[in-house]
């Protein structure tokens, strides 16, 4: 039980990590990024819970978009790498001082 709650706060609680790793390798759209999310990491989320955290690195300037061939194309900014970079730090930190 106590796993299950830590793997769904590693994972769909913090849906923005997966999201800002895979658009550092490759802009892409949002049907497209939630497979390759899904694909790579081996975990599903509802599908507005994806669109819902999407809108808000956007909205948080960690993410931005265009329109492509009237399709709306997503990408990493600057901004979501440093935060990732960050986040990332602490994970380490925390697995570091976790590990016996």
């Amino acid at each position: 039980m106590a796993y299950e709650r830590l793997y769904s706060k590693l994972t769909k609680e913090n849906l923005w990590l997966y999201l800002l790793r895979t658009l550092i390798e490759q802009p892409d759209y949002a049907l497209s990024l939630k497979r390759r999310v899904e694909s790579r990491f081996g975990f599903k989320t509802a599908a507005i819970t994806f669109y819902f955290v999407l809108y808000r690195l956007e909205s948080d300037k960690m993410v931005i978009s265009s329109k492509v061939s009237g399709k709306r194309v997503y990408s990493c900014t600057e901004k979501g790498r440093e935060e990732l970079r960050k986040a990332l730090g602490l994970i380490e930190e925390l697995g570091k001082r976790l590990k016996f």
